[in-house]
């Protein structure tokens, strides 16, 4: 979940890094560090906190060095600190890492580097990387950290600088992103392609095993047996304002607005022009394995899991197949009755999430077909998946989910109905309608957006609460757990969500006077129903915000506040209807003074178990 860059050119080394570690900010923010190299040896700083932090340490030293490595870091072993900071070095001084994942068996590498004579400094599993390179260096670096990773258990992505190499870096991966940004008389390295951006467009993915070895002139990549590996050009073609505010307090806000622009994108293609049918050439399925299929698991964390939820209800009712989701950290130990007849769906805004690949692992291995939806080309899930369905929502730098979250939601309707036409389980007139309004719903999207300013002051009345519930029915209520993570997650006002029908059935306790509670009636078959349970609500003093389809005006006689979407199809209303709670969250956390972009604990690629 951390932020990895190198240079290596003709240039000033250290506003490259510094540069290309403010676009990585994002999935690490704990501390900072560089090593550069410079007059025969490395010289390094690295700070607790932010990016910032790092900056001001570096103000007033003149570092010309033409080669170096950055790192910000999320932390996972060792809490965050000066010491605990990347990049960690060996005894000597001589060798510099910075280290994206968890090295597994680090304990035993540390005991046994720790009896041949090294110390430590560090709390962290990184440090051994360093001392190991140590250990087996004899004058090349590539072969050292060749040794290093066969003895290494975890993921990785690893850069090593050597003081006795000047202009050379050395990089390995293994389930932890790397990429190679091509220049000229100059190269890049990154875990992400967002630090890239300002410099190149050309890049090498690199792959599990894979070793990096690169000079300012020079890129060679080789598999771990120093066999050399033919890579092709993988040329990025979003823009580098896509990944700026664009002129938006935060990335947030930007991400919530840049919607509408996403389902479109994400839609495009994948619909016949007269609407007859969905089209999803990324699918090799032969149909004969279609229609063996008996049952479906979708997997995934956080957000992707609660998108997997909608998809669960969508493909049960389209495919009448059953269909299981799962958080993928507890679906490889409870022993999942998963077979050669099953489909498993993995869904991972980044691509890399580490318990969602390791339950896409562990569905090959009993014999699945496995589809990925991801929005990262390149990514891990997207390679190792039989199977990938693009989200194409755009990079997304705030931590919490907006624009992934919606258009994996229009993914899962697209495979839906393709599942269906395979198997013919939905009559053609009834696709239609389907794809109609799908079609739609960017254009309903704009216009809640329109509205923004309403929620905001609503947000603002209930910004000094320190609890509040969602609740709903149905589709509804699948939406009212992504609402209520949104709310936490950014402004750290405890939220839960439960199905309306369980309120008497224990929930009811916590309905107290002037407690807010965020009320979903979108599902025109569940609407008296939902209603009903409002009224429960209503007669304990809660605070009614209700979220409706226009037109039905009998919610304003229970809620304190009304906020309507546009009229869609009740199977579509999530796309639409999670838009209003991702602004309430947002300007909820902004009134409170919330940092809504890099929310405490988290980071925004969780590449960790």
């Amino acid at each position: 979940m951390c932020g990895i860059v190198g240079y290596v050119g003709s240039r000033a080394a250290v506003p490259v890094l510094i540069e290309g570690l403010s676009k990585l900010e994002y999935r690490g923010y704990d501390s900072a560090g560089i090593v550069v190299w410079e007059d025969n040896q490395l010289k390094l700083e690295k700070k607790l906190g932010r990016l910032s932090v790092l900056q001001e340490a570096l103000q007033g030293t003149e570092l010309n060095a033409r080669c170096g490595i950055g790192h910000t870091r999320w932390a996972t072993h060792g809490r965050p600190s000066d010491i605990n900071a990347h990049p960690h070095t060996d005894c000597t001084g001589r060798f510099a890492v910075v280290h994206n994942g968890i090295i597994e068996n680090y304990l035993e590498l540390k005991e046994w580097l720790e009896a041949k004579g090294h110390r430590f400094k560090s709390e962290t599993d990184t440090e051994v990387l360093p001392h190991l390179v140590e250990h087996y260096y004899r004058g090349d670096l590539k072969e050292a950290l060749q040794k290093v990773v066969e003895r290494l258990e975890g993921s990785y992505a690893i850069v090593v600088i050597c003081r006795d190499e000047p202009g050379r870096l050395v990089a390995a991966r293994q389930d932890s992103p790397l990429v190679v940004g091509l220049g000229e008389g100059e190269n890049f390295l990154a875990s992400d392609i967002p630090a890239l951006l300002k410099h190149t467009r050309r890049t090498l993915i690199i792959d599990d095993g894979e070793i990096v070895d690169l000079t300012a002139e020079n890129v060679a990549v080789s598999n771990g047996t120093g066999k050399p590996v033919k890579k092709e050009v993988f040329e990025v073609t979003w823009e580098e304002s896509q990944a700026e505010k664009g002129g938006y307090a935060h990335f947030m806000l930007k991400e919530i607005y840049e919607q509408p622009r996403a389902l479109r994108d994400t839609l495009s293609g994948r619909i016949t022009p007269e609407n007859h049918r969905v089209i999803l050439k990324e699918l090799n399925i032969d149909t004969h394995l279609v229609k063996k299929i008996n049952r479906v698991f979708i997997v995934a964390c956080g957000t992707a899991y609660h998108a997997g939820l909608v998809g669960k209800q969508v493909i049960e009712s389209l495919v009448r197949v059953p269909v299981e989701a799962d958080i993928a950290s507890e679906f490889r130990y409870r022993g999942p009755l998963v077979g050669p007849d099953s489909l498993v769906v993995v869904v991972s805004q980044s691509g890399e999430t580490a318990d969602t690949l390791a339950a896409l692992r562990e569905a090959k291995r009993l014999g699945a077909r496995v589809i990925a939806v991801t929005n990262v080309v390149g990514s891990s899930i997207s390679r190792e998946a039989d199977d990938v369905i693009y989200t194409w929502a755009g990079p997304e730098i705030a931590v919490a989910s907006t624009k992934a979250y919606t258009t994996q939601l229009i993914c899962m309707y697209l495979l839906g109905l393709w599942l269906a036409q395979q198997r013919g389980t939905l009559p053609q007139n009834e696709i239609r309608e389907i794809l109609v309004e799908l079609r739609e719903l960017s254009a309903k999207a704009e216009t809640i957006l329109d509205n923004n300013s309403a929620i905001e002051e609503i947000s603002r009345q209930y910004k000094d609460k320190e609890n509040a519930f969602f609740i709903g029915r149905g589709l509804d209520y699948v939406v009212a757990e992504e609402g209520a993570l949104k709310l936490k997650e950014i402004s750290y006002i405890h939220a839960e969500a439960y199905p309306a029908g369980e309120l008497k059935h224990g929930t009811l306790a916590l309905i107290v006077k002037d407690v807010p509670v965020i009320a979903l009636a979108t599902q025109k078959a569940l609407f008296e129903k939902m209603v009903s349970n409002i009224k429960e609500v209503n007669a304990r003093e809660a605070s009614i915000i209700a979220l409706a389809m226009e037109g039905n005006t009998e919610i304003e006689k229970v809620a304190d506040h009304t906020i309507y979407i546009p009229a869609t199809h009740p199977m579509l209303a999530p796309v639409l209807t999670v838009i209003p709670l991702q602004l309430l969250a947002y300007h909820v956390s902004v009134a409170r003074g919330c940092d809504v972009d890099k929310p405490r604990n988290l980071a925004k690629s969780v590449t960790v178990e």
